[in-house]
């Protein structure tokens, strides 16, 4: 997996050309409401640089950060001084989970899970996850479907221009739904650029092989919804919500 070092940098005015982090955030609270929990204590599992996690912090949830990358986690701690919030963030991959405590809640989000291309790591990500959960608690991640990975991602080219970076996005489908990204960056610097790049890959599981994951790990699941909505996922859903409980 890679540590986003280049991405790091330009992933927040990126990402937000996609992705309302508010809305999401209030999201995931009606997701906890409707499945009649309280978040207790909660952990953004690849928390990235922290956006998700500073506004429900700010939403009055009990809420830490764990992410794999330095670089993320160095923004996300930047951030969250600046809003003067006391959340601790830590360095650990998903697969290697090992927290001091139980929690009560579990949210990863942005396809995150995708990131994992070894089935085997996924389980043992579901299973570290599982380990550190109370009976009861609440597994909420969302990932991107193997609709998304064939039809959309795919050997499709995206560019992304904001302010302070122009973004080629190249995909290549591989099999097992994996698709290798290739990003250029193009980074103004007075009347040039500069050119920079990253590389990692992501793989999309079937609703099966989520669920066998799940089951093993000792989840019940509750619900599967089309994103950002309490709707059943179609054959096109692009990201497919899972919630899912702790036995």
């Amino acid at each position: 997996m890679s540590s986003y070092g280049v991405f790091a940098d330009f992933y927040d005015g990126l990402i937000e050309l996609t992705v309302d982090y508010k809305t999401r955030a209030g999201y995931i609270l009606d997701v906890l409401k409707k499945h009649n929990h309280p978040a207790g204590l909660t952990l953004d599992l690849a928390c990235g640089t922290g956006s998700l996690t500073i506004l429900l912090k700010k939403l009055g949830v009990d809420i830490y950060g764990i992410d794999g990358s330095n670089e993320m986690l160095s923004i996300a701690q930047e951030k969250a001084a600046d809003e003067q919030l006391d959340i601790l963030f830590l360095r650990q991959q998903m697969q290697e989970l090992d927290l001091y405590g139980t929690i009560d809640t579990c949210v990863c989000t942005l396809d995150s899970l995708n990131h994992i291309t070894d089935i085997d790591d996924v389980q043992t990500a579901f299973d570290r996850v599982s380990l550190f959960m109370n009976q009861g608690g609440l597994f909420v991640f969302d990932v991107n479907t193997v609709y998304k990975h064939q039809k959309i991602l795919a050997d499709n080219i995206f560019v992304y221009d904001s302010d302070e970076v122009y973004c080629v996005w190249i995909n290549s489908l591989k099999e097992n739904n994996v698709v290798n990204i290739d990003l250029q960056f193009f980074i103004p610097r007075g009347e040039v650029y500069v050119a920079d790049e990253e590389h990692f890959s992501e793989r999309a599981y079937s609703g099966e092989e989520l669920a066998k994951m799940l089951t093993k790990a000792g989840f019940a699941i509750e619900a599967v919804y089309d994103d950002m909505t309490f709707k059943e996922i179609r054959d096109d859903s692009q990201r497919a919500v899972y919630v899912a409980r702790k036995l």
